[in-house]
């Protein structure tokens, strides 16, 4: 069912509800047990109840992302919108990255002079940077580390993200010549349509980078 279909945001908000009850259930009864409620536990027990509980943590999070993707769909999602510096969010965006499980890739935030001032909500934006900046560096390979680079063109303010041959694509790349940039991508739940929607909420639109260069973006901020 197309974005575009009314019932949309019906579905995804009727699905929040069927996932949350019985999730709610199940993560309840896993803190009585990992708190004896029903008797002593061994080691593996609680081991095994451990990662039962991250595991709905996970779910969570996702019927948390759901139900915020539903109302923006919608058009219910409130804005508190102020005036705000796109670079003082980006390095707010980056400093909040968990680490990765598995290794370590840093973000280098390169800006222009001074405050980048745009109309915002600080918060969601915050959020949508960062989760287009969590699921770049992910896809990075190697241990070079992922560059955010922001400047001011003619029509407001451009954000690049990549690794430096991906930058240097980006930078080359023929004026018009934009990208779709793929929010379907797997191991990051439903962060990336919440994000798409949240920067387009901003009159932000998100690009992907140029053939050969996935862990890529170019988001172009437009001024008023």
């Amino acid at each position: 069912m197309p974005s575009s279909d009314p019932r949309w945001s019906k579905v995804l908000s009727l699905s929040v509800h069927e996932f949350r009850t019985p999730m709610t259930v199940v993560s309840g009864y896993i803190r009585m047990l990992l708190k004896d409620r029903a008797g002593a536990l061994t080691d593996q027990q609680r081991r095994l109840l451990e990662e039962a509980e991250k595991a709905c943590g996970r779910l969570s999070g996702l019927v948390a992302e759901m139900s915020e993707l539903s109302n923006l769909e919608a058009g219910t999602l409130p804005f508190n919108r102020s005036s705000a510096d796109l670079r003082a969010i980006l390095r707010e965006a980056v400093a909040e990255l968990p680490p990765l499980p598995d290794r370590e890739i840093a973000v280098a935030v390169e800006t222009g002079e001074g405050p980048a001032a745009i109309t915002a909500d600080p918060v969601r934006l915050k959020n949508a940077l960062a989760a287009v900046t969590a699921s770049l560096r992910r896809e990075l390979i190697g241990d070079e580390p992922l560059i955010i680079r922001e400047r001011k063109d003619a029509s407001g303010y451009e954000v690049l993200f990549g690794d430096s041959a991906t930058i240097a694509a980006l930078e080359a790349e023929p004026n018009g010549a934009r990208g779709v940039f793929d929010e379907w991508r797997g191991g990051v739940g439903l962060s990336l349509m919440v994000a798409r929607r949240v920067l387009a909420a901003h009159d932000a639109e998100i690009f992907g980078a140029p053939g050969g260069h996935k862990a890529g973006a170019r988001i172009l901020f437009r001024s008023a």
